[in-house]
């Protein structure tokens, strides 16, 4: 059994203010603490893609991590991570990215995924679009296809999905809040 749009959406917790004035926080964390729930999160992913597999799983970091690197598992395909700059120890690209409070770089290993590789690309929420269009930039420098960028939480007053979808980068959301 999947977990439903309207179960997901009393599960997020809204924390205000955090990490700046201003931001509504839509915190995954409750969804993920509930193992039924979780189990079942993964579950509703997996059927998505169960079909038509990508070649390989990348998520950002680090709520990303959680949901992609079991997606992955699920999916019977790798995992690859796209962290922040610093936190890979071997030869990496990098991307810088805007948010809508601050900005960043985002690396990942040159040997990542290799060209022609499907791959499907997983954070936990998408605001601006800026942090999901840095890796996926990244991962098409690699020579990945990225065939869908997939989250949890969608903040569509932010225009991600606007960015997104202008740069060719497919995307799906279970739950889309109102605001910041």
């Amino acid at each position: 059994m999947s977990i439903s749009p309207d179960e997901l959406r009393e599960r997020i917790r809204t924390v205000p203010n955090w990490p700046v004035d201003g931001v509504q926080f839509r915190d995954i964390t409750p969804v993920l603490a509930d193992g039924d729930a979780f189990r079942r999160l993964i579950a509703e992913l997996h059927a998505r893609h169960a079909a038509d597999p990508p070649d390989g799983v990348a998520a950002v970091d680090a709520r990303g991590f959680i949901i992609g690197g079991a997606l992955a598992c699920a999916l019977g395909v790798g995992f690859v991570p796209v962290r922040k700059r610093g936190k890979l120890p071997y030869r990496t690209l990098a991307e810088d990215y805007a948010l809508e409070y601050g900005s960043g770089t985002l690396e990942v290993h040159v040997d990542g995924f290799v060209a022609g590789q499907k791959v499907l690309l997983v954070d936990d929420l998408v605001a601006t679009g800026g942090t999901l269009l840095a890796a996926a930039r990244l991962l098409q420098r690699l020579g990945a296809q990225v065939t869908e960028a997939l989250v949890m939480v969608e903040l569509p007053e932010l225009g991600g999905r606007r960015r997104l979808t202008e740069a060719g980068v497919a995307l799906h959301a279970l739950v889309s809040f109102e605001g910041h």
